[in-house]
């Protein structure tokens, strides 16, 4: 997806339309982004963004899956009745229930400003096959892979990856997002040898431009990563690149586990993070948290001003 920042209209349909296009092709299992109703950026406009549990997100996933006869999951940031807002994936059945959800484990960076972390195993159940869920840095943790290592047959999840801003100086920031954009790109089938499950990834594209927490400058950059479908030994079968905007990677794979393909490091990352990317996770973490505590927590979950799209998505199975 190539989503608008805060804009949830925009993204619902955005959304419906690319999930009509995998359905009209065959696809049994439809994978939307993490964070598939707003996107993702430091943009104080998310915090009145989070949709209910029932809401139009859900919905949405709900008449896709009863539509095109589809396992259809994607994630948000959803307002539960606690009053604080986690990233769910909720992932909707054919036969149009919800079949299960996973709350992602920690926030990441300035995510920290929007919602809090789940502490669910984040394994859930497609009609008797077990279906593991990371979304984005969960990819990146060894405690993703002991959850999830050799106890499910399909990985599903998606990711909002954002690039190393272009500030100075320029030859070692270059060098950094390199780095970055390299695991950005092979996090997913990395993830699916240590798993030893096939992994269907889902991913935003295009630019990004908002503030920058504790900075006076701004974050200009962009998303990465790419939406791939791979092989439990982490073989890519298909991939969409970011460069090729909004659409859709479709590919047939055999669900079902093999044995592991690698050995989880003893540490917290399976991948080296780089220092900017350690600074910045340290401190947005801090300056996220009071954020979050100050403008998000406790408020009513969004609700769509254009009702005429709310009705049409909900009709639309």
């Amino acid at each position: 997806m190539e989503a608008v920042v805060a804009d949830l209209a925009a993204n619902l349909e955005q959304a419906e339309r690319l999930g009509h296009e995998a359905g009209a092709a065959g696809a049994h299992w439809i994978v939307l982004p993490e964070f598939f109703t707003t996107g993702i950026g430091f943009v104080p406009e998310l915090a009145d963004a989070a949709l209910a549990p029932d809401g139009e997100a859900t919905q949405l996933l709900l008449a896709l899956a009863a539509r095109h006869g589809a396992w259809v999951g994607g994630s948000f940031l959803c307002r539960d009745s606690d009053g604080h807002v986690r990233n769910a994936f909720m992932l909707a059945s054919p036969g149009g229930r919800i079949a299960g959800r996973h709350d992602k484990d920690l926030p990441t960076m300035w995510e920290n400003s929007f919602y809090v972390g789940g502490e669910d195993a984040g394994i859930l159940d497609a009609d008797g096959m077990p279906v593991g869920v990371a979304l984005c840095w969960e990819l990146m943790r060894t405690q993703t892979v002991r959850r999830l290592g050799g106890a499910v047959d399909l990985v599903v999840g998606g990711s909002g990856w954002w690039s190393m801003p272009q500030w100075p100086p320029a030859t070692l920031v270059q060098r950094l997002e390199r780095a970055n954009a390299a695991t950005a790109r092979r996090a997913a089938e990395v993830f699916a040898a240590y798993v030893g499950a096939p992994v269907v990834h889902a991913a935003h594209a295009g630019p990004l431009e908002c503030a920058m927490p504790w900075s006076p400058l701004p974050y200009r950059g962009h998303f990465q990563g790419g939406a791939l479908v791979c092989a439990a030994d982490g073989n890519v079968i298909a991939r969409r690149e970011r460069t090729e905007g909004a659409g859709v990677v479709i590919a047939e794979v055999a669900p079902g586990r093999v044995p592991p393909g690698a050995q989880a490091p003893e540490r917290f990352w399976l991948h080296d993070r780089g220092a900017m990317s350690a600074l910045a996770w340290s401190y947005q973490r801090r300056h996220g948290r009071r954020w979050y505590e100050r403008n998000v927590a406790g408020r009513p979950p969004a609700r769509l001003q254009d009702t005429r799209h709310s009705e049409r998505v909900t009709a639309a199975g």
